[in-house]
């Protein structure tokens, strides 16, 4: 049998200091536990992949610690913490509403929450996807939320945190997570990478830390998918190929086609592009936000709003040098005009191809227009 464990739970950050992302979230959480302010219930909603139900753990076991550092973390050695570890804690209880959320599933949890912890001084009850519970189960929770005994924390995780009834919601203190930055995401892959002895180029890891959208979960499984897929070596190139990743350097191709005003060789690139299976409105998508990225690049000091490697933010600033303002912005309204229309349009291709002639001809526009 393999010994391998995928690195969202091997690298389960164990520490507040370690959940990646969310720092006003833990040293709020962190000040509560220091100053013995703790409430007795607590909502954590935010997207997949952002650490509600990590912190939650963490919470758990921070306030049930005998031995607490100076900065307000779990010692990880005491009996609480050690019972924790191995997962044998009967201080710390976990429900999945989204398969357990029924009237009876409430009711055995409130006939627990009567029961006093033997070791610490408090039982946590975790609730994930707490959404899922039903209008009577909800109901049924309603009153030991109010009024839980002294000992009993309920920390309820949520994705969808518009569903909770707000009689729920006013019984709860609410913390937003979110979503983890990109250069958070890719940081923290480096080091994965570094104690898993992978050479990773900072391109490579940036390039999963977006296609994650924010989730740090999907990050590492990506990055774990990459591994078995590259071996210990993981490049920029190997990951745009497996993940099948429109490349910059077509967009910053195409902007050079069309500052020479190179029709053929612009739908030629398109054609390419096509060829390699990829959908015509992604590729508009990805245009569009290119345009966009060298708008910005405008002024360097609004630079820093790109969230790509630093090698290619260069390259950004540099073609931006060579468009004037009017040319990004035409280009632009021609792109949002074509992706409105491209849902309706009976020839796909044809449409983004008349678009890219019109973004090969804005210079004869420009020079239309002059006096």
């Amino acid at each position: 049998m393999s010994d391998f464990i995928v690195s969202a739970r091997k690298y389960r950050p164990q520490t507040f200091d370690t959940v990646v992302g969310q720092k006003p979230i833990t040293g709020t959480l962190k000040n509560a536990i220091k100053n013995s302010h703790l409430a007795q219930a607590f909502l954590f909603c935010g997207s997949r992949g952002v650490g509600k139900t990590t912190t939650a753990r963490i919470l758990a076991k921070t306030i049930n610690c005998n031995e607490r550092t100076a900065a307000t973390e779990a010692c990880d050695s005491c009996e609480s913490c050690s019972s924790f570890n191995s997962g044998a804690s009967l201080n710390v209880y976990e429900l999945d509403a989204a398969s357990n959320n029924s009237v009876e599933d409430i009711r055995n949890l409130i006939d627990q929450v009567r029961i006093a912890p033997q070791l610490g001084d408090f039982k946590v009850y975790i609730i994930d996807e707490v959404h899922m519970l039903s209008a009577s189960a909800f109901n049924a929770f309603l009153k030991t939320l109010e009024e839980p005994p002294k000992h009993a924390i309920f920390i309820l995780a949520t994705t969808e945190k518009h569903k909770i009834i707000p009689t729920i919601l006013s019984r709860c203190q609410i913390f937003d997570f979110s979503r983890i930055k990109v250069k958070d995401i890719a940081d923290h892959l480096a080091e994965i990478a570094k104690k898993e002895k992978v050479k990773a180029e900072a391109e490579a890891l940036h390039l999963i830390a977006q296609k994650a959208d924010g989730a740090l979960r999907d990050a590492l499984s990506v990055f774990d998918q990459m591994i078995t897929f590259s071996g210990n070596e993981l490049t920029y190139k190997l990951v745009v190929e497996n993940l099948h990743i429109l490349d910059y350097d077509y967009f910053f191709k195409f902007v050079d086609h069309a500052d020479k005003e190179d029709i053929p060789s612009s739908l030629l690139l398109f054609n390419e592009i096509l060829e390699q299976g990829f959908d015509a409105h992604h590729f508009l998508g990805g245009l569009s936000k290119h345009y966009r990225n060298l708008l910005v690049c405008k002024n360097e000091k609004s630079a820093v709003l790109l969230e790509v490697p630093e090698t290619i933010q260069k390259k950004y600033i540099e073609q931006s040098k060579l468009l004037p303002y009017h040319t990004i912005t035409r280009a632009l309204y021609a792109l949002s005009k074509a992706d409105t229309s491209y849902k309706a349009s009976k020839n796909k291709r044809l449409l983004v191809e008349v678009l890219l002639m019109e973004l090969c001809s804005l210079k004869q526009e420009q020079e239309k227009k002059k006096p």
